[in-house]
């Protein structure tokens, strides 16, 4: 199952902040309960970019997705921007 949405580019406020794009509610709602200490793991892909990832939880009941900046560069994408984001779940590695 692909997920697909259209978010804007954001940037934590502290220091060196991660860039991320908040997921919507009603598409991470449903996955919640796959989570492992909060983490609900996806391969998350941006335009020609795909990465395995998760879903990461805010604090306030919702999740995003960090945009590392290799991803970032290819994609020419920048704070503000809006992106297509799509994510599929993916079983999470064992250690």
């Amino acid at each position: 199952m692909e997920n697909t949405f259209v978010a804007k580019v954001e940037r934590f406020e502290r220091e060196k902040g991660w860039y991320y794009v908040s997921v919507p509610t009603e598409l991470s709602k449903p996955l919640e309960h796959l989570a492992d200490r909060g983490l609900i793991a996806v391969t998350a892909k941006v335009g020609h970019s795909s990465w395995p990832t998760s879903l990461l939880p805010m604090g306030d009941g919702t999740h995003f997705i960090a945009l590392p900046a290799k991803v970032r560069f290819k994609e020419k994408l920048s704070l503000g921007a809006e992106a297509e984001v799509s994510f599929e779940t993916r079983t999470r590695e064992s250690k």
